[in-house]
């Protein structure tokens, strides 16, 4: 049977992360042998082991809000505690940080203010200034899975988000089973990680758009050097 990964969000045909996302793993699938499939997060919430069970690795999308956030945070968990490798990229990342902030620090009521504005226990919130449309420097934390797949220590990335980690819960994060492997110029996180799993890895920024044929991004291509066996 083929090694698939599962994509977890709605599929929107004319939102470039979501089409550049579907090409860089197009390129890699040229090298391994792999499939890829989108997962609506209805589904997913309605399913769960039974339909995630079947994947090798899990991405979890950018273009949120979703359907079912449940249903989003839910993929997340099965990959965390399956020790299934998992990516995520702008909304995946925020909803990874609600994953955790519910599920390892303990903070059962965290909220991202794109699905409850009005809750007092916002993680996720809508950033002061849009990182929508920027390139901006990535500084990588050295010995870090992030680090070592760039082989370098800093980097230039796009971002299409408007929402991030909440300032107020930033200290929350330096927890013993989490990383932060990658900051911006002022230290706000862009590049979370989990060491005690093979790959376990999200960034607020979209690394697909610059994957291109014959130059994949590090990072892609670490998430599937971790599903696939050539």
């Amino acid at each position: 049977m083929k090694t698939k990964i599962a994509i977890i969000g709605e599929y929107y045909n004319n939102f470039e992360p979501h089409i550049s996302l579907n090409t860089s793993l197009d390129y890699l699938s040229e090298e391994y042998s792999f499939g890829y499939e989108w997962i609506e997060t209805e589904l997913v919430e309605k399913e769960r082991d039974g339909l995630l069970k079947q994947y090798a690795g899990i991405w979890s999308a950018p273009g949120s809000p979703f359907k079912s956030l449940a249903g989003a945070l839910y993929a997340i968990t099965f990959a965390r505690l399956n020790d299934i490798p998992h990516l995520g990229t702008c909304a995946g990342f925020q909803h990874a940080v609600l994953e955790l902030a519910r599920n390892v620090l303990g903070i059962k009521d965290a909220q991202h203010e794109e699905y409850n504005a009005h809750s007092s226990t916002l993680f996720v919130n809508k950033l002061v200034c849009s990182l929508a449309g920027k390139t901006m420097d990535v500084y990588l934390k050295n010995g870090t899975l992030a680090q070592k797949l760039y082989g370098i220590d800093e980097t230039k990335e796009d971002y299409y988000c408007n929402f991030g980690i909440n300032p107020a819960f930033r200290e929350y994060l330096n927890h013993p089973e989490i990383s932060v492997a990658g900051v911006d110029q002022d230290g706000e996180i862009r590049i979370i990680e989990l060491p005690s799993n093979k790959f376990f890895l999200v960034t607020l920024f979209v690394p697909q758009i610059k994957s291109v044929a014959g130059a994949p991004h590090p990072l892609i291509k670490g998430f599937v050097d971790s599903v696939c066996v050539k």
